[in-house]
């Protein structure tokens, strides 16, 4: 023992002295004939004074437990990248000088991450490398379980791991914090640095006692959380990518049987497999686990109880690993405001949500900035495509839509639909001529800036108003489906157009109200269409058609049977489709809707031309044009000017159809119509054809190329691109007939709209 010739100084100081009373010659303090000290050099936390230290000889150190880093995770794969910025963080031989060396490396994410393994694996290379002489350290710091490990404790268990024996042990944690610096710096000047590692921590103050006092060492700490209070190198994760999840899958099974091909036998489905596991190694170990302990069981039969099961997290157990159970305990943590937030967002429609979607959620004025931030520190929330938008992974959606009341969830999802019903009504007003709702007092101060709303909150808003199947938020939802209808055809997107209106006519036929129903079935026809379902959409028009007849309802009667003259034209029953074009004509007439008539008037000329009758199809475009000028619709007005310049080039007055062209694409710029602006600049190649002129038709064909990529129509694209390389001059004599690519699924725009909606200009 330690004998103290002068009164043992207590606190930190008596820490130093305990501790240069263990320590070996050099470190710190210079030993001469074995009964003096020389602290000069040393380090000291608080006056010392009077204190002389002498060691028995023969004192034992106490045992060493330097081997206690965990065995490799078996099968691990990917996170290639995540390693390799690991590795570089903790190389002691990096090119940063020693005074702003990356002491601490602290990653984060999701429980179930694959942290640990990540960390582990990443010690084990870095011990193979021979970078820590001194050895590795390792501590599970149970920052989640409801007692974390304490610093005193913490302390405690490093100490004895670099031998310090019980009896020596300080009683309090600075004394300890002093003693375990102390003991580093001495294992590093006889071994070289040590690698601390730090597993689960929930806060910096959990890791801060940790920390030595030499740039040698490292530390490598694993949390939920991101702390950057501890001035660390930051590497947050995320799910696995689709390929690294298969091999996940894969080698999970095959470490448990060689010969277990089923993953890679039916890699489709596999696929789907880890897209129900979110991607998420620990969700994806329990999937492999529960396939291993059924080896006759198919990867599909595990799909179909995932996706057929009410709550995923359910499956998501193999007796000993639970999903369920890594996300409570982060769930646990959370002050009440951030719980609530974090259910109310797995309410939440579409994948991410814009701040002002979370703010209606809450129930405030504005968003809940500080516990959103809190929320995403703690990796439970993600930020989105850019900032001011959140997400979360698909399973911790579910997770918390689980623990979310169903009353909460309902008045949460009551609230984004009013919110949203109120802006996509103002937005929609800027697509429609002349509508007074369409103040520039109002939420947007144009057809620019609803449009750009309309294009970020599109995903959202389509499944709010599939929501139309709850019976208390059908009404709602029906009403808001009305107000997209304009953008997701001026959008094309018709397969979510074909999803809000088969939702809102159910939703309206559920609680008996016709006139909602066959305005649905209208609209539902119109996005059919869109998407060449021609026969669906011929059966919807004219189940719309039969209700507004009931119904007595003259303008919605009129829509319909013009939709069904757009269709009856699309499969050639050319006079079947003039007749209805005039039945329709004859009705708008009727009720003095002149803004339909112009669209009936313009989709009437397309039979027309393509049964010869040229002259009256121009007749009927100067008809369609006049309106839309009467009416204000300038962006079907270029649509019209379209299919002018076609009739023209089929007259052969191809250089009248050439002004109509430019005319047509000066709008359709204007107003950022891209799939518009491309078939007019087809149209326009193909009129320089008809003239001769191969090398203009070639350059506007390419155009047209590039314009429908940018419209998102990259088989109309392709097209335009081997009608450019076929291009040459055509025969004197025989004037080459001015049309769009081949119809494909959804070119060209349909007809008349439905009730309350503006006619459109047609293919």
């Amino acid at each position: 023992m330690a004998q103290l010739l002068a009164a043992e100084p207590s606190g930190v100081a008596g820490a130093v002295a305990r501790a240069m009373e263990r320590s070996a010659p050099g470190s710190g303090a210079s030993w001469y004939g074995g009964d003096h000290a020389d602290f000069r050099g040393g380090v000291f936390l608080r006056e010392v004074i009077g204190v002389q230290v002498v060691i028995q000889e023969g004192a034992a150190a106490g045992p060493e437990a330097m081997a206690g880093l965990p065995p490799r995770p078996g099968g691990f794969t990917g996170r290639d990248r995540e390693t390799a910025d690991l590795l570089r963080a903790l190389d002691p031989a990096g090119t940063r000088p020693a005074a702003s060396a990356v002491l601490v490396a602290s990653v984060s994410g999701l429980g179930g991450i694959g942290k640990t393994a990540l960390a582990v694996e990443t010690a084990h290379l870095a011990r193979e490398r021979g970078w820590f002489p001194g050895g590795i350290l390792f501590i599970d710091l149970h920052g989640y379980d409801r007692e974390p490990v304490t610093a005193d404790r913490s302390l405690r268990t490093l100490l004895h791991a670099l031998g310090t024996p019980p009896e020596r042990m300080p009683t309090t944690t600075d004394e300890r914090a002093a003693l375990y610096r102390s003991t580093l710096a001495v294992r590093t000047r006889e071994r070289g640095g040590v690698l601390v590692l730090a597993d689960n921590a929930s806060s910096a103050d959990q890791v801060r006692p940790l920390l030595p006092g030499d740039s040698r060492h490292r530390v490598l700490v694993t949390s939920r959380d991101r702390l950057p209070q501890l001035g660390a190198r930051l590497l947050p994760l995320d799910e696995l990518g689709a390929e690294e999840a298969y091999e996940l899958l894969d080698c999970a099974l095959r470490i448990a049987d060689p010969h277990d091909g089923r993953v890679g036998d039916d890699t489709g489905t596999s696929d789907r497999l880890a897209g129900l596991c979110g991607r998420l190694p620990l969700a994806l170990q329990i999937a492999a686990a529960l396939l291993a302990a059924d080896p006759g069981k198919p990867v599909s039969e595990l799909v179909a109880e995932l996706a057929e099961a009410h709550d995923r997290l359910d499956h998501l157990d193999d007796g000993e690993r639970s999903v369920r159970a890594a996300f409570e305990l982060s769930y646990r943590r959370l002050p009440p405001e951030q719980a609530r937030l974090l259910r109310l967002l797995a309410v939440a429609p579409g994948p991410e949500v814009s701040d002002e979607v979370v703010a209606a959620l809450v129930g405030a004025g504005r968003p809940p900035v500080r516990d959103q931030h809190a929320l995403a520190r703690a990796h439970l929330v993600e930020t989105g495509r850019t900032r001011g938008w959140w997400r979360l992974h698909d399973l911790v959606r579910v997770f918390g839509a689980g623990m979310a009341a169903r009353a909460e969830g309902d008045a949460a999802r009551a609230r984004v639909l009013r919110h949203y019903l109120e802006r996509a009504r103002a937005a929609d007003a800027h697509l429609k001529p002349h509508s007074e709702a369409a103040e520039e007092t109002g939420p947007f101060r144009g057809r620019a800036e609803a449009l750009a709303w309309f294009d970020a909150e599109r995903a959202g808003l389509v499944a709010a108003a599939r929501w139309a199947a709850d019976r208390h938020l059908a009404a709602d939802a029906v009403r808001l489906t009305g107000a997209l209808c304009e953008y997701l055809d001026w959008r094309r997107c018709f397969d979510d157009a074909v999803a809000v209106c088969r939702a809102a006519r159910a939703a309206a036929h559920q609680a008996g109200d016709e006139a909602a129903e066959a305005a649905a079935w209208n609209r539902m026809g119109t996005a059919l269409r869109g998407s060449s379902r021609l026969r669906e959409a011929y059966d919807a028009h004219r189940r719309a058609r039969d209700l507004h007849h009931a119904l007595g309802h003259d303008n919605g009667e009129a829509m319909a049977v013009s939709n069904l003259g757009n269709i009856l034209g699309d499969v050639g029953q050319i006079d079947e489709a003039v007749e209805a074009f005039h039945l329709a004509l004859g009705l708008f007439r009727r009720t003095g809707d002149r803004h339909s008539e112009a669209g009936v008037w313009n989709n009437l000329a397309i039979p027309l031309r393509k049964s010869g009758r040229v002259d009256e199809a121009l007749d009927a475009l100067r008809a369609a044009l006049d309106l839309y000028r009467e009416t204000g619709d300038r962006p079907r007005e270029g649509r019209a000017w379209h299919n002018y310049a076609v009739a023209l080039n089929a007259r052969g007055r191809t250089a009248e159809a050439v002004t109509a062209c430019l005319d047509s694409l000066d709008i359709c710029e204007e107003f950022e119509d891209w799939h518009g602006a491309a078939r007019t600049l087809y149209a326009l190649g193909v009129v320089h054809e008809t003239a001769g002129d191969a090398e203009r038709a070639r350059a506007r064909m390419t155009q047209a190329a590039e314009a429908y990529e940018r419209a998102g129509s990259p088989e109309e694209a392709e097209q335009a691109r081997r009608a450019a390389r076929l291009t040459g001059p055509a025969p004197t004599g025989t004037p080459t007939p001015a049309a769009p690519p081949a119809r494909t699924a959804g070119s060209g725009p349909p007809g008349p709209r439905p009730p309350g909606a503006p006619g459109n200009a047609g293919p």
